[in-house]
């Protein structure tokens, strides 16, 4: 079974293609930190295409959480601004890019719109 995270990273990789982003172009790297370990996702945009590996290399916007956290964010149960204000995550480089690739993310169970499309297609 695919966990949260590898099936939200797979998912936009296999978009291709994001219209909410069509403005945004960088690179963000989520380090998603358990103890000792460290797994990296690289998540780059070109005016809305996407392309995901996991690389640890240079990005515009390093994001750093546990996956546990992430995990709760790809499901719509946090947010990723208040997790930063909260201390939960930490982002480094540039914060703007964080700003416009949180509407990807899925809202709240009981939202929707574009940001429910992931938890619907998930089920």
């Amino acid at each position: 079974m695919v966990d949260p995270t590898t099936r939200f990273f797979d998912d936009l990789d296999r978009r291709g293609y994001e219209p909410l982003l069509d403005k945004t172009s960088g690179t963000l790297r989520f380090d998603l930190h358990e103890g000792a370990q460290t797994t990296h996702w690289l998540l780059q945009i070109d005016r809305g295409r996407l392309r995901v590996n996991q690389e640890d290399r240079e990005a515009d916007t390093v994001i750093g959480t546990s996956p546990e956290f992430f995990g709760d964010m790809v499901a719509g149960r946090e947010n990723a601004i208040a997790a930063v204000l909260r201390g939960d995550m930490t982002v480094s480089g540039n914060p703007r890019l964080l700003l416009q690739v949180e509407r990807i993310f899925p809202g709240p169970v009981t939202s929707s719109g574009p940001r429910h499309e992931f938890r619907r297609e998930a089920r």
